[in-house]
């Protein structure tokens, strides 16, 4: 099939516009330095860095990493998708040895949920919503606050995002429950984890864990 093309030879401007939309973006160059150097932090899998990390890589790599570049090149990591996905669902920060050191604050799990949810809600909204409320009730229960809490600290004016919390709070609540009627259930039964297990078909590990 013969492409049309405008006087100048070339294919028309909103074709030209289209195949712009679709190039990939290039990628910063320190990024592709970040992963030779930190393949476990910057490689097929993206892992929450440790608060300061700026600094030890400017320490370590003074020459190989620029201050100003790799600031630019930092941002670009933390806010992309994939970095957003690994905070919200709720693994630890990282050091540059890649040893887990510290959790992340449950304020910055809570934003990356909301923030992939506002990415995601304009392709699938449905979908996204799921998921967001699923990451949420995750979250919730990693807190370490109770559900009153948690609602007061996170609580939001947006309507969409006060549904979200609501109901992710609805799981957590439900869980909670469940569990409470487990552990009152094993106590009278007078039996071993494994053998109450076996008898509501719970996992052996699953049931320890919820009658903790």
């Amino acid at each position: 099939m013969t492409t049309t093309q405008d006087s100048t030879g070339t294919a028309p401007a909103p074709r030209r516009q289209a195949a712009a939309r679709k190039a990939p973006r290039p990628v910063h160059p320190l990024l592709h330095k970040l992963f030779e150097l930190y393949p476990r932090l910057f490689g097929a899998r993206f892992l929450p860095l440790k608060l300061g990390v700026f600094e030890d890589l400017v320490a370590a790599h003074p020459e190989a990493l620029p201050a100003p570049e790799l600031k630019v090149a930092l941002g670009l990591h933390t806010r992309s998708n994939r970095y957003l996905e690994a905070v919200a669902s709720g693994l630890p920060r990282h050091d540059l040895q890649a040893r887990p050191v510290e959790p992340v604050a449950p304020e910055h799990v809570h934003h990356a949920i909301l923030e992939l949810y506002k990415r995601r809600s304009g392709k699938a909204p449905e979908r996204a919503r799921q998921q967001a409320v699923e990451q949420l009730a995750a979250a919730i229960e990693a807190s370490g606050l109770s559900r009153e809490a948690y609602r007061e600290r996170f609580g939001s004016p947006d309507d969409h995002v006060h549904s979200m919390l609501e109901d992710a709070l609805a799981i957590v609540a439900q869980k909670s429950a469940r569990r409470e009627a487990l552990q009152n259930a094993y106590r009278a039964s007078g039996k071993t984890v494994v053998e109450f297990a076996e008898m509501y078909g719970l996992d052996p590990a699953e049931a320890k864990k919820l009658l903790a």
